[in-house]
């Protein structure tokens, strides 16, 4: 049985359902065709004065670090510190049983003192027989004899007096005290323990480190000691050998640079199983929070300083290898400019190659745009950061 679509005045309901998609459609694009142009927000490139930094993962060192051994043997009668505490040099670590070393020095008096007395008499019987000696009373022998009696009496006393004298340094050892300034370790030896002097393999008893100032360690890889000895060799960047270079470092966690210092070492040769530059800055730390072993960003200069355009980070997107920012011609359609990057200074890229400080750059709504289609452009108040902040060269 054949089914007919019913018909409304004479017009078959399907081709009303046709006419009406079709006046649907015109109408989507005229409206289509009535939308402005997307609205974007443009700035002008900041143009100021920056320097290029490098940067490099570098390690705290302390400047001296003391292993305390003990120098003589004995058992220690008392540990005179407080683990971890801040030590001055001279201060008292520990004692060590002093009552031997003193009986010693004790013994080492009486000899020096007989030593003296002997070379007394001896002096005394060499001024008689050179008395005697003119009256013929005595012999040329004798008084050969007696001249070298005293001599050996001479010796004999500075040889005690040596002797003396180390002894005395053997009781004032008992006595352990901080070589330098810094913070101490734990205590590794207890009292009633019985420690190695020198003479039998030494008993370490703790060590100290200093902290202030703080050596930071870091390797150069070797492009960049290359570009930096042209730099130098063109009068554009003076060398961290024979210049205090300034540097900046910022502490694990740290987004923004916390401590400042200076160049202090460079190596004479390249590693050459990393082909890396040993290098060392100083940083100084007063409040003590930096601690050997800490890692750090360090960050170099990098160049001497130079005039550069810069614009907002975010306004720089990536076309495949390509890093391109989107530029609002004259006509208000948008062109794709491609960039050279440089670092990035307080906040701002700085754009080595591409732009004109006259251009108007898009810095939002570039997902809302189309390369040849035209926007509505609203300026921007040109980013502002501090001229004498240092970025991190990528």
């Amino acid at each position: 049985m054949r089914r007919h679509l019913p018909r409304c005045g004479g017009v078959p309901i399907g081709l009303l359902f046709a006419l009406a998609l079709a006046g649907c459609g015109e109408k989507a694009r005229s409206q289509a065709a009535a939308l402005p142009p997307p609205p974007v927000t443009v700035a002008q490139p900041v143009k100021r004065t920056v320097t290029d930094w490098d940067e490099f993962t570098g390690r705290f060192e302390a400047i001296e670090e003391v292993q305390v051994r003990a120098r003589v043997g004995g058992f220690v009668n008392s540990v005179e510190f407080k683990d971890g505490a801040i030590v001055h040099a001279g201060d008292l670590l520990y004692i060590i049983d002093p009552r031997p070393f003193e009986a010693v020095a004790l013994q080492a008096q009486g000899q020096l003192d007989d030593a003296r007395a002997r070379k007394e008499l001896a002096k005394r019987e060499l001024d008689r027989g050179l008395t005697l000696v003119q009256t013929s009373a005595v012999s040329e022998q004798v008084v050969d004899q007696r001249r070298q009696a005293l001599q050996a009496a001479q010796a004999a006393e500075t040889q005690a007096d040596g002797t003396l004298k180390a002894a005395q340094l053997n009781v004032e050892f008992t006595h352990v005290l901080a070589p330098i300034t810094g913070r101490v370790s734990r205590h590794l030896v207890t009292p009633g323990n019985l420690v190695q002097g020198s003479e039998g393999g030494a008993t370490l008893l703790t060590s100290i480190v200093s902290l202030d100032p703080i050596y930071i360690y870091f390797d150069v890889d070797e492009a960049t000691y290359q570009r930096n000895s042209k730099l130098w060799f063109q009068g554009r960047r003076p060398s961290s050998r024979d210049t205090a270079n300034p540097v900046q470092v910022a502490l694990t966690g740290e987004t923004e640079p916390s401590h400042e210092g200076k160049m202090d070492f460079l190596d004479n040769r390249l590693d050459v199983s990393t082909a890396t530059l040993r290098s060392r800055a100083i940083i100084p730390n007063h409040d003590l929070s930096i601690l050997p072993g800490q890692f750090g960003r360090v960050r170099l200069i990098g160049s001497s300083p130079y005039e550069a355009l810069l614009i907002p980070d975010t306004a720089v997107a990536t076309d495949q290898s390509r890093k391109i920012v989107f530029v609002v011609k004259d006509d208000n359609t948008v062109e794709a400019r491609a960039v050279e990057l440089g670092p990035l200074d307080d906040g701002l890229r700085v754009i080595r190659q591409g732009l004109k400080a006259e251009d108007h750059v898009i810095v939002d709504g570039i997902q809302r745009v189309r390369v040849g289609a035209k926007v509505t452009p609203k300026m921007a108040q040109a980013p502002a950061g501090d001229k004498n902040s240092a970025g991190v060269k990528p």
